[in-house]
């Protein structure tokens, strides 16, 4: 291989594998954006506060009201006023809960809705790497650290635009504060507090419609392999090839097994006589045509005509037909329907044998098989299946 060909093979131009991308979920690296996080907890937290904010606006002027008014004993008293303290935070709590419970699951489903859940162990295990210095300036000044700066900016300047633009649409609203009644002026302040957080939220959002498909984007780009590791996973997947071999050996050995315990169910057997052996079954009732339940070549056909010879199974010689049911067939399929007619004379053949040994019919005459000899030859086997010796 020349040199520039060894250079374009340690490329990473491959997908991952669906192994490489379950050993990456091992060691916890899965897709995550932080602005789809932050932007789910601000959308949803600035709803709820927009509707809310007629229940939300009196109770924390009431809160205000009761924070700012304390009796003389209490200002002297600082247990006393600790003690109204605590209970002021206690009830701005309660206030705020459903608030901040609907934050922590937008935040949880903001975590897992491009990467899923995933729990790692070994995200977990402390890396002495990460405290490398040499390191550290690569992921600030690489790639990620440069897209990251970006992002910080891009997200300071479109909300705090946003925000500005708005609070200059309503800037008349805000000069009127100031000439309402305290409870009036509280009242609408939260309300212009409220929907400035939900057009600064929509303004996030915008954000985080761009970085999710970046950051899937990005995993894929930095989990690529190169063809050399593609390679290497598939050696060390399904092993050597001598490894391989002796498992195609044991599969072929117990699907030999397999198929010689359905022997004794057969019909009848057609043979070659020595070199193949076909063992075919068929039953009216349920089948539209013979089966073949066994199916080999040299030592396999004579394990075949023994057990057929130990369970009194008819053996019927007819040469051109066994090669073609050998070449046409596959166990547990029914026949080829070329091979209707030849089939359907052996199986009358045995039928009557079967009656005339049991008294209740003559003896009949061999029936003279005819088959295509095309169909007795190698072409005729059909999908290229290695034969079963």
């Amino acid at each position: 291989m020349s040199q520039n060909d060894q250079d374009q093979a340690q490329e990473r131009t491959e997908k991952p594998t669906p192994k490489r991308l379950e050993d990456a979920r091992r060691k916890g690296q899965v897709p995550r954006s932080r602005e789809l996080s932050m932007a789910m907890i601000m959308i949803g937290a600035s709803l709820l506060l927009v509707g809310s904010q007629q229940h939300l606006g009196p109770q924390l002027v009431a809160l205000m009201r009761q924070g700012l008014s304390h009796d003389r004993e209490s200002i002297i008293d600082s247990t006393m006023l600790a003690g109204e303290f605590g209970n002021l935070a206690l009830q701005a709590l309660w206030l705020f809960a459903p608030f901040l419970a609907l934050c922590m699951a937008m935040a949880i489903l903001g975590g897992v809705a491009i990467g899923g859940l995933n729990v790692s162990a070994q995200a977990l295990a402390p890396k002495f790497s990460k405290l490398n210095p040499v390191k550290g300036l690569k992921r600030i000044f690489g790639l990620n650290g440069l897209v990251e700066v970006a992002k910080a900016l891009a997200k300071a300047g479109l909300i705090g635009g946003v925000a500005l633009g708005f609070l200059a649409l309503v800037a008349g609203d805000l000069l009127a504060l100031t000439l309402s009644p305290v409870h009036v002026a509280t009242a609408s302040a939260l309300t212009l507090v409220f929907w400035t957080l939900a057009v600064s939220s929509a303004a996030l959002a915008v954000i985080a419609l761009l970085d999710a498909p970046y950051q899937l984007w990005n995993h894929e780009r930095q989990l690529k392999m190169t063809r050399r590791d593609i390679r290497d996973e598939l050696k060390e997947t399904e092993g050597r090839p001598e490894v391989r071999a002796r498992i195609r050996q044991l599969q072929q050995e117990t699907a030999q097994r397999r198929m010689l315990r359905d022997v004794p169910d057969a019909d009848v057997i057609v043979t070659n006589p020595t070199h193949f052996a076909v063992a075919l079954r068929y039953d009216e009732t349920s089948m539209r045509a013979p089966v073949v339940v066994a199916r080999g070549t040299d030592l396999v056909a004579a394990r075949i005509r023994e057990i057929g010879r130990s369970h009194r199974v008819p053996t019927f010689e007819a040469p051109l037909l066994a090669r073609a049911l050998y070449w046409t067939t596959d166990i547990g399929q029914p026949i080829p329907s070329t091979l209707y007619v030849a089939v359907a004379q052996v199986l009358t053949y045995v039928f009557q044998l079967r009656r005339a040994e049991q008294g209740s019919a003559a003896w009949p005459d061999r029936p003279v098989v005819a088959v295509d000899p095309e169909l007795a030859e190698p072409s005729g086997r059909r999908n290229g299946k290695p034969e079963v010796r």
